[in-house]
């Protein structure tokens, strides 16, 4: 009897073992009565519904990036089409070669016929392309005037030369008076005389319509003697002298031609800092790029 008593005496250490024993069972008997052991599908239900969301995400981003990569065309005038922009457009290299070996020879393009017959572009590039075509005012003016003469039927108007002609033979013209015939006299001065008359645009307060109705009745006849300038061996004073050109713009445009070694167009004038784009035309009439 004294050893099996025995069996149930436990000392303090013993005790300490039982005691932690028990709580463990019931801590696991706690844990599988109440955890709910599905969650984890749940959890993995929902990290499924959070990468399909992030794919999307990334999916829109992606189209976003395509649709901002692709090539957006503006309205150019194809007199200035450079290497890489006719590589844009798709056009060949030798079909680039074409064009700037035309304009070499001081030539302009003034129609999509034209361009196609210097280029030799394709009709179904030609097609896509010459939506942006965007020719000078002057010659939309005269093609229009072509038209015009040739429905109608009217014998053309013998012209005064605008560079001989006084204030008081422009007034003679609808819609010009006192006030813009002294401008355009005043002008043509200051500018040793017209080289064109798509300096007309220059005239403050000269009009569209009014400009159209003036070359019924005046163009440029007799051209002063200018000497055309190479851009690439001009020096910052003799740009400055030029019209359209101070010495702040010749500097800069020196500069340019120093930094990048040679000036191969005319649209590469338009990256430098207050350079007037919109005058172009004018300025291509005093210099050359050759």
């Amino acid at each position: 009897m004294k050893n099996f008593k025995s069996h149930f005496v436990f000392n303090r250490s013993q005790q300490n073992g039982i005691f932690l024993l028990v709580i463990i069972i019931v801590v696991l008997q706690l844990i599988y009565h109440f955890v709910d052991f599905n969650s984890s599908e749940v959890s993995q239900k929902t990290n499924s519904q959070n990468l399909v969301a992030v794919q999307h995400s990334i999916d829109s981003l992606k189209a976003k990036a395509q649709k901002s990569d692709s090539i957006k065309l503006y309205p150019f005038n194809p007199n200035y089409i450079t290497d890489y922009k006719g590589y844009v457009l798709g056009m060949s290299t030798e079909e680039i070669d074409r064009i700037l070996e035309y304009r070499k020879k001081d030539k302009w393009v003034n129609s999509v016929d034209e361009f196609q017959k210097v280029t030799g572009v394709s009709d179904s590039l030609l097609k896509n392309i010459s939506p942006y075509f965007k020719f000078p005012n002057w010659v939309n003016q005269n093609r229009s005037s072509a038209a015009k003469g040739k429905i109608n039927n009217k014998s053309v108007v013998s012209k005064s030369d605008l560079n001989t002609a006084s204030a008081e033979d422009l007034q003679k013209v609808n819609g010009i008076g006192g006030v813009l015939s002294g401008r355009i006299v005043k002008y043509r001065t200051k500018i040793g005389g017209f080289l064109s008359d798509i300096q007309l645009k220059d005239i403050y307060g000269l009009s569209l319509e009014t400009r159209q109705e003036l070359l019924t009745y005046f163009t440029v006849i007799t051209s002063p003697e200018v000497k055309i300038l190479n851009i690439n061996e001009s020096s910052v004073l003799q740009l400055s002298e030029l019209p359209y050109i101070d010495y702040e713009l010749a500097r800069e445009i020196v500069n340019y031609r120093l930094l990048h070694e040679t000036i191969h167009n005319f649209e590469e004038l338009a990256k430098l800092k207050d350079f007037p784009s919109e005058k172009i035309d004018r300025i291509a009439l005093y210099l050359s790029v050759d």
